[in-house]
């Protein structure tokens, strides 16, 4: 099982949506506070590219002695059609200041130096510390999860299917959807089944993958055993 601080260091390196939640009223559209890039610096602080007239760059221009504390929200959907699809939320608290002479033109740099963040997805619930957040890595398959989850759900919906008879009489009738995806293993959202209820099952790896090719052996692996059942 992937730690608070990992998860929520790969929900901060992943494609999912993000907005930054400024203290006081804040004169603007919502979408003015959504970073147009996100990524993590060498030392864990979290760096976002905004436009040179957001609200955001505003805020942290006009602020004195690094005192603009802030909130960086990230919610996380799952890239296929499934009941309930947010999978998960992180909220990473910290300091925002500005770096100048880094962005292109028009562009601005902001530097959100880590107090705490939080998680809150299908592993449960988890603090993280700034001394944790920097020494988490992001999941090796977070830039290629999305990909993969719709490739199963498109090409590999019968053997995904098959899964079932790795779950017992629950999942009978049931419809499987692949919902996440990372190195220790598979979940899949199974619904509709006899008593309508919707549900997850995970299937764990043998051994936790390490890269894209790691994990085809890993599915190939996991179908061969239900297809034994």
């Amino acid at each position: 099982m992937p730690s608070a601080a990992e998860r929520t260091r790969t929900l901060v390196q992943s494609t999912s949506s993000a907005v930054l939640l400024l203290p006081g009223p804040v004169v603007g559209r919502p979408d003015q506070l959504v970073p147009e890039e996100r990524s993590v610096g060498p030392d864990g602080e979290v760096l976002l590219v905004y436009p040179a007239d957001s609200p955001a760059v505003r805020a942290a221009t006009h602020a004195q002695d690094d005192e603009l504390r802030v909130v960086l929200e990230i919610t996380d959907v799952a890239p296929v059609s499934v009941p309930n699809r947010i999978r998960g939320r992180a909220w990473v608290s910290g300091w925002l200041t500005c770096v100048r002479g880094v962005a292109e033109p028009g562009r601005m740099l902001l530097r959100l130096e880590v107090g705490e963040a939080r998680v809150d997805d299908l592993w449960g619930t988890g603090m993280v510390d700034p001394e944790g957040f920097v020494a988490a890595a992001a999941d090796p398959l977070v830039e290629d999860e999305a990909e993969l989850l719709q490739h199963l759900h498109a090409a590999h919906r019968d053997q995904v299917r098959q899964l079932c008879a790795l779950v017992g009489d629950r999942a009978d009738g049931a419809s499987a959807v692949p919902l996440a995806l990372d190195r220790f293993g598979l979940r899949v959202r199974f619904s509709g089944g006899a008593d309508g209820r919707v549900f997850d099952a995970r299937f764990d790896f043998r051994e936790p993958v390490r890269d894209v090719i790691g994990l085809r052996r890993a599915m190939h692996q996991l179908f061969e055993a239900a297809a034994a059942e």
